[in-house]
């Protein structure tokens, strides 16, 4: 598991997608390869959101990544402090998406599983699952 806590900008966001595609290639799912690839753009969007949409002035973020190798998932667990649910994503063509919102239509796309849970604590726990399947290189 990895577990770090990020401040609430775009800096952090940036920081904590490259320390999780680090920590995915020290457990062996390598740079460039489709889970580490998929991984990372979840991360990127989490995050990002979180930063965007989940800020609450003072308050970090945190992301939390576990890779089961028995069942072959990598789950993404970003939270932060601030009580708004994400709204579930509007279809391609909808006039929001042409101005933002993709976010979690690319999460939706990509991940096997995604959802939202709360915390102990203000905030919310967004998450997403990804399989990890076939050769890694």
């Amino acid at each position: 598991m990895f577990a770090q806590r990020f401040s609430a900008t775009r800096r952090g966001a940036r920081l904590a997608r490259r320390l999780a595609t680090h920590r995915l290639d020290l457990w062996h799912l390598p740079y460039g390869s489709p889970v580490s690839d998929t991984v990372t753009l979840v991360v990127a969007e989490l995050a990002a959101n979180a930063v965007l949409h989940g800020r609450v002035p003072g308050r970090d973020f945190e992301l939390r990544l576990t890779y089961d190798r028995t069942v072959g998932v990598v789950r993404v667990e970003v939270s932060d402090t601030h009580p708004a649910h994400p709204e579930p994503p509007e279809p391609a063509g909808h006039p929001e998406v042409a101005d933002g919102g993709r976010g979690l239509l690319l999460v939706e796309a990509v991940a096997d599983r995604w959802g939202v849970t709360g915390r102990t604590g203000p905030g919310k726990i967004v998450w997403a699952e990804c399989a990890v399947r076939g050769p890694l290189l």
